[in-house]
């Protein structure tokens, strides 16, 4: 006798998933606690790998983040946004402004983002030792 397979189906905006380096896929509701469970290592037992993540962007963003373990992809879903690398002393601006574009963000650059239009962009970010600062 097998064990039964339990497929479940989520909802991209409301539950986030972290892909593991050993090809786990494991679903994380996005709930009151999430970010403070993040920032504070609560998923830590869940060991290195990416996050996939949406976000609804309705003004720019206040801040510069850099992640220095790999890179970031970025798909539009829907909307317009202007992404800003901060690359050899300038800003280069990528516009992404037709769902499907995506982007692919240099592990170790600065970037932040000007939203011209309310958006919705799906992340899959290597988050570990990621900074931030002040725009």
């Amino acid at each position: 006798m097998s064990n039964p397979i339990n497929i479940e189906i989520h909802n991209v905006v409301e539950t986030f998933t972290h892909l593991g380096p050993n090809g786990t896929a494991i679903p994380l509701p996005v709930n009151d606690s999430f970010w403070e469970k993040l920032a504070t290592g609560g998923f830590d037992s869940l060991g290195s790998g990416r996050l996939v993540s949406t976000y609804d962007f309705k003004a720019d963003w206040n801040n510069w983040e850099m992640h220095p373990e790999g890179e970031e992809l970025v798909v539009l879903l829907s909307g317009a946004m202007d992404f800003v690398l901060a690359v050899d002393d300038h800003e280069k601006v990528v516009a992404l402004q037709n769902p499907g574009q995506f982007l692919v963000v240099p592990r170790g650059i600065w970037h932040t983002a000007n939203i011209a239009q309310e958006a919705l962009a799906l992340f899959i970010t290597q988050g570990e030792n990621t900074q931030h600062r002040a725009r």
